[in-house]
């Protein structure tokens, strides 16, 4: 079975499931990445964080939801979120899926249900992060970020620099002062809409982060390549005139090593700090879509 196989059939399996789920080693492992099963957690987490001088975002997980009543809980969990991130003195900056808020169910209700949070962080000086997920949702994820945006702000995307299209994007976002992470993408796309090599993707990445720094609105660098840092600090040096312009971000548990380099020379840095009892099949759909993300996450175990 390929290993891609083998990983979907691991996420979907209930029996297997229960039993990774109370393994002690894979507890450990996914304690590494996620920050806890409960939101409690996920705050004592981020208070750790920004006492080293670091900010994040708070991920809620949960995705493809089964009803709207599924859709609406993770929408009062996200605004449980802000309000204890405020109350805590913590930045309230959350990070959400349209998906998990019932993208495929009901689009209307889906916005909605994101509009009641982007207005209530708007009003506590919050901000919320819109997640891009495939490329099936690309198009109508950038509509319903524009759309917020215009009403409330505090809000902005994902802009995946392995999509041909990412060029067009970012120009448009820009345009409209919408707030834009970069990140490579780590989903499994078809040839016809994606950059095929790591190569190209790496210098199309680069061209999409000049253009951000030249023109965006505090844009965040999401990348755990050191080459790739090194390129977005030498076209910063260009572009920006103060390093507060923009931040770099990075997953909560990667290159820590990195994490602390950054912030010693001066630069901001946020890391995505996910939590909730659905980490299993968060982590195993991650590994799922990319196979690659395996090694990935194993390089970092000890970084």
């Amino acid at each position: 079975m390929p290993l891609r196989g083998l990983l979907l059939y691991l996420s979907s399996h209930p029996g297997l499931r229960r039993w990774v789920e109370t393994s002690a080693l894979t507890r450990r492992l996914s304690s590494r990445f996620i920050a806890g099963d409960r939101l409690e957690e996920a705050l004592k987490a981020c208070v750790r964080i920004k006492s080293e001088g670091i900010s994040t975002t708070l991920d809620y997980l949960g995705e493809n939801v089964h009803s709207l009543g599924e859709a609406a809980a993770c929408r009062d969990m996200y605004l449980r979120t802000l309000r204890a991130m405020k109350e805590a003195d913590i930045e309230p900056n959350v990070s959400l899926k349209l998906t998990q808020f019932g993208l495929d169910l009901d689009e209307e209700a889906c916005e909605a249900n994101v509009a009641m949070l982007v207005e209530y962080a708007a009003s506590i000086g919050g901000f919320v992060r819109i997640d891009m997920e495939s490329s099936a949702y690309t198009s109508r994820t950038i509509a319903m970020t524009t759309r917020l945006h215009e009403r409330f702000g505090s809000c902005g995307t994902v802009i995946q620099a392995y999509l041909m299209r990412s060029a067009k994007d970012i120009e448009e976002l820009n345009r409209q002062r919408v707030r834009v992470r970069l990140c490579k993408g780590a989903y499994l796309e078809p040839p016809a809409v994606a950059y095929p090599s790591k190569r190209s993707v790496d210098r199309n990445y680069l061209q999409l982060a000049a253009a951000l720094l030249a023109a965006g609105v505090y844009p965040a660098i999401a990348t755990h390549d050191p080459k790739m840092i090194a390129g977005v600090r030498e076209r910063a040096s260009e572009y920006c005139d103060a390093p507060t312009r923009f931040e770099f971000q990075m997953l909560y548990g990667i290159r820590r090593d990195l994490q602390r380099t950054l912030v010693a020379q001066g630069y901001r840095l946020r890391l995505y700090v996910p939590f909730g009892e659905a980490w299993y099949p968060y982590f195993m759909r991650r590994l799922a879509e990319r196979p690659a993300n395996l090694l990935f996450l194993a390089r970092n175990l000890w970084r």
